[in-house]
């Protein structure tokens, strides 16, 4: 009788135990959800500097008191529209900062797409410019030693800088991306042109009394372009990423009137004193892009 009580229990126990290893092992963990997807905000610190480095001033003549009346002011007002154009080197750099807002979406293993905007307050970017030139005047009249001189002085400025970007990444590894991106850039832009002029000699004294020219004009507004670029993010904590990238904006080319400089006979004078001996028409002409690199920090939601 024991020995059928053993081999019952035996069996029993084989049994259960055979039940037991058949049972499914659990499911593993859900893998965690991608580091990369969610909302951001951070800040960002750099450098900019322009690409195109020139200004554009042309002047030209569009009245003068007739040769019928005097053979002077005719060519004097040509030889001080062409004393009052030319091309001068303005080179503008300064440190940009501000901040920026965006949202990843991680697809796939290795895959990063997101919008990203910012906006940006730039320093120490305005820069100005300034060049004389005299123009002879009369020696094509058989009176040399008169000329129309100009002293043209121009500037710009950028004054903030935003884009809206969109990005796509490839992750080297989990934590560290690289990306390139572009979109709309807008940006806060400034520009003036004065043009101080003279006309010496003594021809020019005895016909007008030696009459100055001057002008100024300005342009400030909001210009809208567009920005395209690169970098690289390393996410070093779970919400936390630092990145560094390079962007290249274009806010296009505006061009301004920089005024009508108008000479006016002075007594003692060939022409009575207060005659508009010349009237010339200046226009200014920039482009507005360049470069930026910099620094930034993200918080991830």
């Amino acid at each position: 009788m024991l020995r059928r009580i053993l081999l019952a229990s035996a069996g029993a126990i084989a049994l259960s135990g055979a039940a037991f290893a058949a049972e499914p092992a659990p499911p593993p963990p859900p893998p965690p959800p991608p580091v990369w997807t969610g909302f951001y905000i951070g800040l960002d610190a750099g450098g900019t500097w322009t690409s195109s480095n020139t200004i554009d001033v042309v002047t030209v003549p569009i009245a003068a008191v007739p040769p019928a009346i005097n053979a002077f002011p005719v060519p004097t007002s040509r030889a001080a529209a062409l004393a009052a154009t030319g091309t001068l080197a303005v080179s503008n750099s300064g440190f940009i900062g501000g901040g920026q807002l965006g949202y990843n979406y991680q697809f796939g293993p290795s895959f990063v797409a997101g919008i990203e905007a910012d906006i940006q307050g730039i320093a120490g970017s305005r820069e100005s410019s300034s060049r004389f030139v005299a123009v002879d005047a009369l020696s094509s009249l058989g009176f040399p030693g008169n000329f129309a001189t100009a002293l043209t002085t121009v500037n710009r400025r950028v004054d903030y800088l935003g884009t809206v970007r969109g990005r796509l990444g490839w992750l080297i590894t989990p934590t560290l991306l690289i990306y390139g991106d572009g979109g709309l850039a807008y940006g806060g832009i400034s520009s003036t042109a004065s043009i101080i002029g003279q006309n010496v000699g003594v021809n020019l004294g005895l016909c007008c009394g030696n009459p100055p020219f001057d002008s100024f004009g300005s342009l400030s507004e909001t210009r809208v372009g567009w920005t395209a670029g690169g970098g690289a993010e390393w996410m070093f904590l779970p919400n936390w990423s630092a990145k560094v990238e390079y962007l290249y904006y274009d806010l296009g080319r505006v061009t301004y009137s920089a005024g009508f400089p108008t000479a006016i006979a002075r007594a003692p004078g060939a022409v009575p004193a207060g005659t508009t001996i010349f009237t010339l028409a200046s226009q200014a002409s920039a482009r507005f892009n360049g470069n930026i690199v910099r620094a930034g920090i993200n918080y991830h939601f």
